[in-house]
């Protein structure tokens, strides 16, 4: 390959991009619309490939759905993707159907948004019994994952959730609300019937620190309380605030706005209700775990932590105390890891792609030509959706910055990476393809609400869940 100075002066300078969740749409949308090109210096060509037949990522199937923001999201990835100047091609799994030197032989760069899907680990006795869960698998499992098994034992009455996270809220919120209650969702039917059949009265969800150092959002806090026929349960002694604690409190709205609804909860008089709910989600704060217990065949029957005490910094440290509790299911919503991909350094410990602003760096820490990150894969799995158009901004800048010494596409017709998927066999969908299955979720919808209209409730979509179903319906060539 040769320096390619005549790319942007003979010919579109062309982009794959590797991941279609909020990142990967973001870094195509800055691209298209940066100054550059704006100006005339350099006209792109964007693909945007998706391991899954669909786009959207985190958004289709790392959130849970019933939260409140993910329309509007979609709405604006979709209107994007939309537009027509950025090309889809979904169910094309990079390291499988496509390798670093291909992409490399028809593209000038490479950007990769593969994001983080992998739990974080948590290293504590008991983590291996038998139910023993990764948070991240549940949400793949209630978010409908095509490749992800279709069951969930979900046969506890006791559950603990590990973690205080905006996740950790997801998976307690999904294991606690009543199941038709999520039948306004996208929910797929086999996860309703999962969730209708759980026998679960309560859901413990424990946090290593204070009440003002939680890192979920107001948005999803709030959300806890709209569940119906689930109490909300909080305990004095875990609302301890130490001197970084009240400066948070005073400085920041999003922590103070936290403290207080957790506050004016806890001082609620829910005996006063008429009847308690048939199901209780408690919120425990100051705990660190210690140890899964387990009966003689490997079952989960508790867990055990020590009560933590804040050190005047915001941070904790442990009090020798211990406390156990009688559950039969353990989650952990700790955190998501990035995966290692092939052809590329890894840092094994944080889940990420090395790099220095974006540019991808290899073994010696030098950049790699034409190779650049956006989103989880490049920063680590932290902040919210909205953080990785900084990211992304970040990373275009560099790429445009470096257009003139890219190494050239020694095949750069965007109709070659095309014939090559073919040639290999791969079903790779299209953006009309998704189309297609947007419209047919739709109608699986609709015609739930037709043949239900007795219980008032109108369903939007029903999600396909079967790769192979998503890929038929959006490869249908039928009119």
């Amino acid at each position: 390959m040769s320096n390619s100075a005549e790319t942007t002066t003979q010919r579109p300078l062309r982009v794959a991009i590797v991941g279609a969740g909020p990142a990967g749409v973001y870094a195509a949308d800055i691209l298209t619309k940066s100054s550059e090109v704006k100006d005339g210096e350099v006209e792109v060509s964007i693909d945007l490939f998706e391991a899954y037949p669909a786009p959207y990522g985190l958004i289709r199937y790392g959130v849970a759905p019933d939260h409140p923001r993910i329309k509007g999201i979609v709405n604006a990835l979709h209107k994007v993707l939309d537009r027509g100047d950025i090309r889809f091609l979904g169910n094309v799994k990079y390291g499988r159907d496509l390798t670093l030197h291909d992409l490399r032989a028809f593209y000038d760069a490479v950007i990769f948004s593969t994001g983080a899907i992998r739990d974080a680990e948590l290293d504590i006795p008991g983590i291996e019994f038998e139910g023993s869960f990764g948070g991240a698998d549940f949400v793949s499992w209630y978010d409908g994952h095509p490749d992800v098994p279709r069951d969930w034992p979900l046969d506890a009455k006791e559950i603990a959730v590990i973690g205080n996270g905006n996740v950790a809220l997801d998976v307690a919120r999904m294991l606690s609300k009543h199941a038709d209650d999520l039948l306004v969702t996208e929910i797929p039917d086999n996860v309703y019937q999962a969730l209708k059949n759980s026998p679960v009265t309560d859901v413990h969800v424990f946090g290593r620190r204070g009440p003002a150092q939680v890192k979920f959002t107001p948005l999803e806090l709030r959300e806890l309380s709209h569940s119906k026929d689930v109490d909300i349960v909080l305990y004095p002694e875990d609302f301890e605030f130490d001197e970084a604690s009240e400066e948070a409190i005073r400085t920041n709205n999003q922590t103070k706005t936290m403290v207080n609804t957790l506050t004016n909860w806890l001082v609620e008089e829910h005996a006063e209700a008429e009847k308690p709910s048939s199901r209780r989600l408690h919120l425990h704060f100051l705990h660190s775990p210690v140890e899964i217990q387990g009966d003689s065949e490997g079952r989960v029957i508790g867990i055990k932590f020590e009560r933590m005490q804040l050190d005047g910094t915001g941070n904790v440290k442990g009090t020798g105390e211990y406390v156990d509790y009688q559950v039969q299911a353990v989650y952990r919503a700790i955190g998501y890891h990035g995966s290692a991909l092939e052809e590329l350094e890894y840092d094994a410990r944080r889940g990420v792609i090395p790099n220095e602003g974006g540019r991808v760096l290899d073994a010696s820490g030098k950049p790699v030509p034409g190779v650049y990150a956006t989103g989880w894969i490049k920063r680590g799995p932290v902040g919210l959706i909205g953080h990785t158009k900084g990211d992304a901004l970040e990373t275009v800048g560099f790429l445009l910055e470096d257009r003139l010494t890219l190494p050239m596409a020694e095949n750069p017709d965007p109709q070659a990476i095309i014939d090559l998927l073919e040639e290999r066999g791969v079903e790779y969908t299209t953006w009309e393809g998704w189309n297609k299955l947007d419209a047919h979720e739709a109608s699986l919808g609709s015609a739930w609400s037709e043949s239900n209209v007795e219980t008032g409730i109108v369903r939007e979509r029903v999600k396909v869940v079967p790769r192979e179903e998503m890929i038929e319906i959006s490869r249908d060539s039928r009119e």
